[in-house]
């Protein structure tokens, strides 16, 4: 259910948060005011807001938390990308500057960086796995691990290029892992269930005054379909709105042989 959520486009995302938000307030209103419930809910009269901050103060924490997972995340796919395409950049510098013809190298390389950007990208927008992108990464590699390099261009420039491309596939893996991870939706779901625990809390304490109750529901309501639905458009940082750019690792195809 919140994996689907997610998955929504951006006007999806905050229309479901508004329906679950201002439907839970309409509820609860209709529920205190009009309901034949009415008068054993408001033998709860009295009940004063500091009992019930514990679970505002537990959901503001717990958001807290996710917006810094999801940052934290976005954070790191955009240093995995920069240090991948500088990985990258290594291997064709290295290839340009030594004494033997690398051409098959550099070739290689720019149909590795140009099956990232045409294949693996979108695939790691819908979660699904690129094997041309795998395959031209595994070229690459090949082309750097022949042992005649050693012998034309020198060992210590054939082991800096077989470290770059190395690192290179190790940051993809880790640029796939953050693609893939999907850990936080149990904490969406906590989250969300809280904010409407916490639309309970604030009920109770405004049961007295209609026009209040109201007012503060709708009020928490608002900044809660805002805030979630910003923090929820960075949860998937290759997809959705605010997604990585694969712009640095694209420059590598423009690279002059």
């Amino acid at each position: 259910m919140v994996r689907a959520w997610l998955d929504m486009a951006p006007a999806g995302l905050f229309l479901t948060l508004a329906i679950l938000y201002f439907g839970m307030a309409a509820a609860l209103a209709g529920l205190v005011f009009r309901s034949p419930a009415r008068k054993p809910i408001h033998s709860f009269h009295g009940v004063v807001a500091p009992f019930f901050n514990a679970v505002a103060i537990l959901f503001a924490l717990l958001a807290s938390f996710l917006a810094n997972d999801v940052s934290e995340r976005s954070r790191l796919a955009v240093r995995t990308v920069q240090s991948e395409a500088g990985e990258l950049r290594n291997v064709h510098t290295l290839s340009v500057a030594s004494v033997s013809d690398m051409r098959s190298i550099r070739a290689a390389l720019k149909a590795y960086a140009a099956s990232i950007v045409a294949e693996e990208w979108p695939a790691m927008a819908a979660f699904e796995a690129a094997p041309g992108t795998a395959a031209a990464y595994d070229n690459l590699l090949r082309e750097v691990s022949q042992p005649g390099l050693s012998r034309a261009s020198g060992a210590a420039v054939h082991s800096a290029l077989l470290n770059a491309t190395v690192r290179a596939g190790t940051l993809r893996n880790v640029r796939l892992a953050l693609a893939a991870d999907r850990t936080n939706d149990l904490k969406w779901l906590v989250v969300i269930v809280l904010g409407l625990f916490t639309q309970v809390a604030i009920g109770l304490v405004h049961l007295e005054r209609g026009r209040a109750f109201v007012a503060a529901l709708v009020v928490f309501a608002s900044a809660v379909v805002v805030a979630l639905g910003i923090i929820a458009l960075q949860e998937y940082p290759f997809g959705g709105t605010f997604h990585v750019s694969p712009a640095p690792i694209e420059d590598i195809r423009t690279l002059s042989d």
